[in-house]
């Protein structure tokens, strides 16, 4: 009963890249989730799109927001569509500097809000970044 009034009051559509498709296969969550006007990305790693990892830092940040890219276009949006941004970061005060340069060549004003999180690591050993956002839909 709960289950299906939640259903009734909420709408939601997966939004999955050709790209991106084996993360709604192979993990069976959404690459970006409609709801509500909303669209909710998964954290995305800098992973390349064979499955391997860069060793260097700004390729793997470069390759997340290209995923995050990937999937705000497949909902008809684009950069300036975010309102919120959390990323993770292996090495954060490290690796500052470069991230903040590589995201300026992505993100657009107005600036979404965005919080840098440091963390002790990934599934995937050897990821430096993990990228999320929260997009307003058009």
């Amino acid at each position: 009963m709960l289950r299906s009034l939640y259903a009734a009051a909420m709408t939601s559509k997966a939004i999955i890249p050709a790209d991106l498709q084996s993360y709604y296969d192979d993990w069976h969550m959404s690459p970006g989730l409609l709801c509500d006007g909303f669209v909710f990305l998964t954290g995305f790693t800098g992973a390349n799109a064979d499955g391997t990892l860069s060793n260097v830092p700004e390729t793997q940040m470069r390759n997340a927001f290209a995923k995050v890219q990937s999937v705000l276009e497949a909902g008809g949006m684009d950069f300036g569509h975010i309102v919120e941004m959390t990323t993770y970061h292996v090495g954060l005060r490290e690796h500052l500097d470069v991230f903040k340069s590589v995201r300026d060549e992505f993100v657009v004003e107005p600036y979404p809000a965005w919080t840098a999180i440091e963390v002790a690591g990934f599934v995937r050993e050897g990821a430096v970044v993990e990228i999320r956002v929260i997009a307003r839909a058009p």
